[in-house]
């Protein structure tokens, strides 16, 4: 466990979380929405620091990246937790393991293992995805700058809804990001994933703003108005749209697994991208 990054102290030992945009008023005793982050008398406790719950050696196109390091391994971590409850969460068994489950699991690694073992599989970044790398932040960050300093990359797969001090932050060491734009529809976003739609657009802009190489993948059919209202100089040169299996709570039916979104990513095939 460790002090968390961001947030306030308020009266009678409550505290403001300022790491994503859900900005929890957290009262002593009590954790925010992610499950993993706690007030402990005043101070903001991350009860994931450090603790890996999954770990593999991915293929740079599964986050998925066409455009970054493509033909490259990348080596993923997670902590369980996070910001969103996503009716369709494909990670649900550890992303909802601290609110279902009330339970913190993994495995103690510090940085130095994380990127031993990446160099060991000869992968050329390192990807924080599976649950939200928002909400294991701490863990994020000391891991990604110790890896920028042995010549590996850093790549985001996220919801999006980290606040913008939290991307300044890091991103002098987030080389690229997969933003999961799972609508454009503010309800769907507050009645499947328990959050809203402004900040995760607001946090397409600043990465594009910041020079984060990145795709986004959207899981609605109104794809078509994403790939019009973020066309223009940047670095997200292609949009990729992947099949979403049923799972956890889902009912909906499979959504097509391609679309208006491949159509705007014709321009850069994959395989085709810059290395970096």
């Amino acid at each position: 466990m460790k002090e968390a990054s961001f947030y306030e102290k308020l009266e009678g030992e409550k505290v403001r979380c300022l790491v994503c945009n859900h900005r929890c008023l957290i009262k002593s005793g009590a954790r925010g929405i992610c499950g993993v982050r706690e007030n402990r008398g005043g101070t903001l406790i991350s009860l994931v620091y450090r603790k890996i719950i999954a770990r593999h050696c991915d293929p740079i196109e599964k986050k998925p990246l066409f455009h970054f390091l493509p033909g490259t391994s990348s080596y993923s971590v997670a902590t369980v937790g996070c910001n969103f409850r996503c009716t369709f969460c494909q990670n649900a068994d550890i992303s909802q393991m601290p609110s279902d489950r009330n339970r913190i699991m993994g495995e103690d690694m510090t940085p130095e293992e994380i990127i031993g073992l990446a160099l060991n599989c000869r992968a050329a970044s390192i990807s924080y995805t599976y649950t939200e790398p928002t909400i294991y932040f701490e863990t994020a960050l000391e891991t990604a700058q110790a890896a920028v300093a042995r010549g590996l990359k850093n790549v985001f797969v996220s919801n999006g809804y980290m606040t913008r001090d939290c991307l300044e932050a890091i991103h002098p060491n987030l080389h690229a990001a997969n933003v999961d734009l799972k609508s454009f529809s503010d309800r769907f976003y507050k009645e499947q994933c328990g959050a809203r739609l402004k900040p995760v657009l607001n946090t397409i802009g600043v990465m594009r703003e910041m020079g984060i190489v990145g795709s986004n993948h959207a899981s609605d059919p109104r794809v078509e108005r994403f790939t019009g209202r973020t066309q223009g100089p940047g670095p997200f040169p292609g949009r990729h749209r992947p099949r979403h299996p049923l799972a956890y709570q889902s009912v909906s039916p499979h959504l097509p697994a391609c679309g208006p979104a491949c159509d705007a990513g014709r321009d850069h095939p994959a395989g085709q991208g810059p290395r970096l």
